[in-house]
């Protein structure tokens, strides 16, 4: 049965991340050109470095390829936690279950990190920040994994006491009272911007107008409504990859669970 259900969760991922790299090429993919000609403009005086692969390569079989394997890779950890969850949660109908996952993975594992780290295009950012803010988003991913499964469990402890709804109302408190303590401690990407020189003192992750020695503007910064569409455009894809994996399983392990088991004599 967890086999069946691993390779049904292996399925939805593939299908999700086919609907999340559709949906990326089409709008995200814009506002990643876009910000890779910015940097080329505002580094024009410095001698270009080759490409390895392509932009169109790297714009439909690189990210292609990489949006299915991470889809299948979600729907795996997916198939895993809701086998792990399946009878051990409440009275949940499997479908019900399959979908209250995939909203669960897409907060934990995307958009809860998101709010305080969220997606810059490809070369907005300063490189000498890139290690640093990688391995702060890995551990805003790790906390708030954690505790979403630390919130799970508190809820079904608190049941019998407090009610089902009361239960979930408390622990998703705890949720996010600890996930924003986490967010609280750890740094802003303007503060980690603020010990590069080029940024300024006051500075923000995203690329400022560069200046003259008399103050005047030689080169924009980033444009604001770029940034935004393509942090909006990331969050729509992963919602999107999240989404049809929940529902492409929902079905396919609901039919499983209801096919009555044939026992030899």
């Amino acid at each position: 049965m967890e086999r069946k259900l691993i390779l049904r969760g292996l399925l939805a991922g593939g299908a999700g991340g086919l609907a999340a790299f559709g949906f990326a090429r089409i709008f995200a993919e814009p506002q990643i050109q876009a910000a890779i000609a910015y940097e080329s403009g505002r580094d024009a005086d410095q001698p270009p470095e080759p490409d390895l692969f392509s932009r169109t390569l790297q714009a439909n079989v690189g990210l292609g390829v990489g949006m299915i394997l991470f889809g299948v890779a979600m729907g795996a950890v997916f198939a895993v936690a809701y086998t792990i969850c399946l009878g051990r949660v409440g009275r949940i109908r499997p479908r019900t279950l399959a979908m209250l996952i995939a909203a669960g993975g897409f907060l934990g594992f995307y958009f809860v990190p998101f709010l305080k780290y969220p997606a810059n295009p490809p070369a907005i950012g300063h490189e000498e920040t890139i290690r640093t803010r990688a391995n702060l988003y890995l551990v805003m991913v790790v906390c708030s994994l954690l505790f979403l499964i630390a919130a799970v469990a508190l809820g079904k402890l608190l049941r019998p006491r407090f009610g089902n709804w009361n239960a979930t109302l408390l622990a998703l408190a705890a949720y996010v009272v600890l996930i924003g303590a986490v967010m609280a401690v750890l740094p802003s990407l303007g503060h980690l911007a603020a010990n590069v020189q080029e940024y300024g003192r006051h500075a923000t992750e995203t690329p400022l107008p560069l200046t003259d020695s008399h103050g005047t503007i030689v080169y924009p910064g980033f444009d604001a409504d770029r940034l935004y569409a393509f942090r909006l455009y990331s969050v729509g894809a992963q919602l999107l990859l999240w989404g049809v994996i929940g529902t492409v399983f929902a079905p396919l392990a609901d039919r499983l669970l209801r096919t009555p088991v044939q026992v030899a004599v």
